[in-house]
């Protein structure tokens, strides 16, 4: 038997094999719209599911797909779809499951645009979403009705670093015969991987740690291929025949694959989210070095944590590596290669010394991003999460005296001796 093929190997070789025509052996970008057909029938197979090929770069693009078959065969899934960023990423992942009045049960600690995403716009949609602290399971299990269809949450929660249960939400979700789709931005496939924890669809906002340098919007959602979408009524997108496609079913033609599928020739298809070859290219780079990265990451994040919760000026730090944490066990099971790089911490003098802080940095970057190579700073009280009231920001753990780091793989003591100086001006 062929051994597998280990993390670092994967994020350089999956997906990617030296171009048929020239012998190139990086991806190319392939700039194009439109693919020329062989003949008439080669065109009516495609169009009709019948073969797998390219027709129009709305829906598939061989730059875009490398990136998806590499995601995919970092996160252990049976396919994948790269839309245009991450919260197409989210809205693509819900399409096949949702329709009006339905809904479903989220997290309350989300990114702030998510939420934003999840208890406003998607009503227009006509779905809706019910927001609960997912550590209280029961209080999960009681939000699920006949109408949900999945819960949401993220592996590492933006912005404090709490790190989800999976395997205990997994095994709710499979109770009431529902997907669990997992956020996986913060802690990348080299942390974690949620389906073998349960997970039945992965997102990730690859403008983050995959691309890792601040350079393109992208996003992926990986399928497990292992949820019987025929098992109810309750996906009839998958389940029941397609309409624009002659009546063929999707999973019952497709099986493991018909969500990727699905997501392709009808969501891509028809909501136009798609990625640019040239962004997919970017990112298949940034990827190759997303092991080296992400340990340097970690590394860092710990030793800033441990200086953090130490220094008088700060209230708490919200870091699960920390041996105070109450997440410490958790992470240890859902991301053993350590608790990635984002966490926040209060800073004693509250609003007022956030904001003297973040302006005061001087080597960390004041952005609404995180996952860079360079540390970078928000405060989301005043930014991310500024659409919250006060108890929906303190739910979220976004709290007013609250300043969210992303920890970048600069010189660790260069980091610290930035936020000694920066905290020495809000707290002075």
């Amino acid at each position: 038997m062929t051994q597998p093929l280990g993390f670092d190997t994967l994020a350089i070789h999956a997906g990617s094999a030296p171009d048929p025509a020239t012998g190139a052996r990086q991806v190319p970008i392939y700039q194009t719209t439109a693919y020329v057909f062989r003949d008439a029938d080669h065109a009516a197979k495609l169009f009709n599911l019948q073969e797998v090929g390219y027709i129009y770069s709305r829906l598939t693009n061989p730059t875009v797909s490398a990136l998806a078959n590499r995601v995919c065969a970092l996160e252990g899934g049976a396919g994948a779809i790269c839309c245009s960023s991450g919260h197409a990423a989210q809205i693509m992942a819900l399409f096949p499951l949702m329709g009006p009045g339905l809904n479903i049960v989220a997290s309350s600690r989300l990114y702030g645009g998510t939420i934003t995403q999840f208890s406003q716009t998607i009503k227009r949609f006509g779905w809706s979403a019910k927001f609960v602290d997912t550590d209280d399971l029961l209080a999960v299990e009681h939000a699920i009705d006949e109408n949900t269809r999945a819960i949401f949450c993220e592996t590492i929660a933006n912005p404090g670093g709490y790190v989800s249960d999976l395997d205990a939400l997994a095994r709710i979700a499979d109770r009431a015969g529902i997907p669990l789709i997992v956020d996986n931005t913060t802690a990348t496939p080299y942390l974690c991987n949620p389906i073998e924890h349960g997970a039945t669809l992965v997102v990730h906002s690859a403008t983050k740690y995959l691309t890792g340098n601040g350079t393109v919007t992208g996003g992926v959602v990986v399928d497990s291929g292992k949820f019987d979408w025929s098992a109810n009524d309750k996906f009839p997108s998958l389940s029941q025949p397609e309409p624009a496609y002659h009546g063929l079913t999707f999973h019952a033609a497709l099986g493991s694959m018909a969500f990727t599928f699905h997501s392709i020739a009808v969501g891509l298809r028809d909501l136009g989210m798609t990625m640019n070859p040239q962004g997919a290219h970017y990112t298949l780079m940034g990827i190759e070095t997303l092991g080296l990265r992400m340990q340097r990451h970690v590394e860092n994040a710990k030793i800033v944590a441990e200086y953090l919760e130490q220094d008088p000026r700060v209230e708490f730090v919200t870091y699960a590596g920390l041996a105070s944490s109450p997440y410490r066990k958790r992470a240890e099971s859902i991301t053993p290669k350590g608790a990635g790089a984002l966490f926040t911490f209060a800073v004693k003098g509250g609003y007022d010394a956030c904001v003297k802080l973040v302006d005061s940095v001087k080597l960390f970057s004041h952005v609404a991003n995180l996952g860079d190579t360079r540390s970078l700073i928000i405060h989301p009280a005043s930014t991310t999460h500024r659409q919250l009231d006060a108890a929906a920001q303190i739910k979220a753990g976004a709290a007013p005296n609250v300043v969210r780091l992303s920890i970048g793989i600069e010189d660790v003591r260069d980091i610290i001796a930035d936020l000694d100086q920066a905290l020495a001006a809000a707290t002075a």
